[in-house]
C-alpha cells in the first residue's frame, strides 16, 4: 500500500478529486441522484490522498462518505417511490443506520489521530462539519448548504497549510456553488409550502 501511496503525484488525486466533485455539485443542485454516483466517484483519490499524508480523519470521511453515497442513492430512490405512493419504508430505520455507522468509523479516526498537533484540531473541525453537512443532504435539507460552506471556509485554512492546492482553491469553488445551492433548495422548499397550504 504505501508504494501505491508513494507513486501516485499527489496533485494528480487532488486535482481529480476536485473535478468529480465539481461535477456532482451541477447534479446536486437539482436533487438528481447522479450526484452520488459522481460524489462517490471522488473518494478513491481523495482516500488515497489523505492517507498518503497520513491524515487519518480526513481518509475516514472518505469511508464514511462512501457509506452516505451509497445510503443516500438508495433513500433518494425510496422517498421518489413513497412521494409517488409506491411503498412504505421504516424512515427511522434508514436514516438512522448510516449515521450511527458514520460516527464508529469517525470513532476509529479520531482515537488513531495525535491531537497534540494543532493542525490536527482543525482537521477535526473540517470532518465533524461535513459528517452534519452530508447526513443534512442525504436528507435533502437546505440547511445543508450553510454547513458546507463553514466546512469550506475551515477547509481553506487547512489545506493551504496542507499545501493541496486543488482542493484549497475549490473550497472557494464549492462555497459560492453552495450558496447558489442554498437559494435553489430554499426556493423550492418555499414552493413546496406554499402547494402545501393551497
Amino acid at each position: 500500500m504505501n508504494q501505491l501511496l508513494s507513486s501516485l503525484p499527489t496533485w494528480a488525486l487532488d486535482l481529480s478529486g476536485g473535478l468529480t466533485v465539481l461535477v456532482s455539485l451541477c447534479f446536486l443542485f437539482a436533487k438528481r441522484r447522479a450526484y452520488w454516483h459522481w460524489s462517490n466517484a471522488s473518494l478513491l483519490p481523495y482516500f488515497l490522498l489523505f492517507a498518503s499524508g497520513n491524515l487519518w480523519m480526513l481518509a475516514g470521511l472518505q469511508v464514511c462518505y462512501l457509506m452516505f453515497g451509497i445510503h443516500g442513492l438508495y433513500l433518494w430512490s425510496l422517498e421518489e417511490r413513497r412521494d409517488r405512493g409506491e411503498l412504505n419504508f421504516n424512515e427511522p430505520a434508514w436514516y438512522g443506520v448510516t449515521w450511527a455507522a458514520s460516527l464508529l468509523i469517525f470513532g476509529v479516526t479520531v482515537s488513531v489521530t495525535d491531537f497534540s498537533a494543532p493542525w490536527n484540531r482543525v482537521q477535526f473541525a473540517v470532518v465533524v462539519l461535513q459528517l452534519v453537512a452530508n447526513f443534512a443532504t442525504t436528507r435533502r435539507w437546505a440547511w445543508s448548504w450553510p454547513v458546507w460552506i463553514l466546512s469550506n471556509a475551515v477547509g481553506a485554512v487547512y489545506y493551504f497549510h496542507a499545501s493541496y492546492w486543488a482542493l484549497f482553491t475549490l473550497q472557494f469553488v464549492l462555497a459560492a456553488m453552495s450558496v447558489y445551492g442554498w437559494r435553489v433548495w430554499r426556493q423550492g422548499e418555499r414552493r413546496a409550502g406554499a402547494a402545501a397550504v393551497a
